[in-house]
């Protein structure tokens, strides 16, 4: 299987990785059939505006590089614009995935898309 240079060095070297305590949001989603499991934590200002987002993941190496590279898209963005990252923009991101690993990428966006609605609800109460 033949990966991007991104996407080793996403692997190699992830980025934002970690548990960030009194996250403003946090998200877990899983893919039974692989085994992979994500955990994504945001920190978002009174501005909306996401200062800092750690991952915990456990799976392949194109999940690790996939949640690391979706923290980077992720950092500086509005809430809004953070929720609209999918999954063919990291893939893209990275230079492109395996078919068979674009799962992946599936389970980063969606991660993240469930710390997003975390910090929603939150927000509501």
């Amino acid at each position: 299987m033949d990966y991007s240079d991104k996407v080793l060095d996403h692997f190699s070297n992830p980025r934002n990785t970690g548990i960030i305590k009194d996250a403003s949001g946090e998200g877990t989603v899983g893919n039974p059939v692989c085994g992979d499991l994500m955990t994504m934590y945001i920190d978002v200002d009174d501005n909306e505006v996401i200062r800092d987002v750690k991952f915990k993941t456990f799976g392949c190496g194109a999940a690790i590089a996939t949640s690391s590279m979706t923290t980077e898209l992720a950092i500086g963005k509005t809430v809004s614009e953070a929720y609209k990252i999918t999954k063919s923009d990291v893939a893209e991101e990275l230079d492109g995935l395996p078919p068979i690993k674009m799962h992946c990428s599936n389970l980063a966006s969606e991660a993240l898309q469930a710390a997003i609605e975390n910090y929603k609800e939150k927000q509501e109460k």
